[in-house]
């Protein structure tokens, strides 16, 4: 993890988490309050969202107009301020790039990209006003190296870190920051939450190799702290990043490999 000079104390700052009723949201909200930050949950589950103890909770779609200003407001209203956005929510479409439906694939878009920019849009001015405050986008490995039946999710979330590194350079001495976080496989429901499509078997028997929603918080809240650039958990992933960069005939041929095993 490359840093630099945004270090957050999490005690007592107010954090706005998307998609926080399970997986990674969730965890990341229990590991938040148990720093002592204050926590606001944004997601389409209401119920379970207001299951969820010590959280305050603002029920609603993302990809709706208006949404995403509304949630940020409402969090100012409620708590005085905000310091944390973070940007977790996203959906995943296994279909190929060239038979995707389009409907879907901008649905994808709308919930992995669109929705994150709006929510900095509406949460930035109130973070230069305090001069202090981050944004965390949550990535994927797929935005760092192209996984052939991921394609077009890999596409949202290559914009989503080419938006985090510029968002980080337009805001420089501002006191206001922003992060990437670029998971690997962790143990959530996003298989059964997917737009369309399967993943490779292979892929998909690898769950007992994952991480726990859990270990990714921890590795996001580490990275919070430690005023980190960007957060690629488990750490292995650093090495298939820099395999890819550097041997990328080699990797190019076992994702091929994995991607035909799974389209024959």
């Amino acid at each position: 993890m490359a840093c630099y000079s945004h270090q957050v104390n999490c005690a007592g700052k107010v954090v706005l988490i998307t998609g926080a009723s399970e997986g990674i949201g969730l965890a990341c909200a229990e590991a938040l309050r148990a720093r002592g930050a204050q926590v606001v949950g944004v997601a389409r589950n209401e119920a379970k969202l207001r299951a969820i103890a010590g959280l305050h909770a603002i029920p609603g779609d993302l990809t709706e107009p208006g949404f995403a200003a509304h949630a940020v407001a409402e969090t100012v209203s409620r708590c005085g301020r905000l310091d944390i956005l973070i940007n977790n929510a996203g959906i995943g479409l296994y279909a190929p790039s060239w038979q995707a439906s389009l409907d879907d694939t901008r649905r994808m878009f709308e919930l992995n990209l669109m929705a994150p920019l709006a929510l900095t849009q509406a949460a930035v001015p109130h973070m230069r006003a305090q001069g202090a405050g981050l944004i965390v986008n949550v990535g994927s490995i797929a935005g760092k190296m192209t996984l052939p039946w991921l394609t077009l999710y890999s596409a949202s979330k290559y914009a989503l870190g080419s938006f985090t590194d510029g968002l980080r350079l337009e805001l420089a001495g501002s006191g206001v920051g922003a992060m990437l976080v670029c998971p690997g496989y962790v143990s959530t429901g996003f298989q059964s939450h997917v737009l369309g499509g399967r993943p490779p078997a292979k892929i998909f028997h690898a769950r007992g190799m994952a991480i726990t929603p859990e270990q990714c918080a921890a590795a996001i809240v580490r990275g919070i702290e430690r005023g980190s650039r960007t957060v690629l958990t488990p750490s292995l992933g650093w090495a298939l990043v820099a395999a890819a960069r550097l041997l990328p005939r080699i990797v190019d041929a076992q994702l091929r490999r994995l991607n035909e095993s799974h389209s024959a």
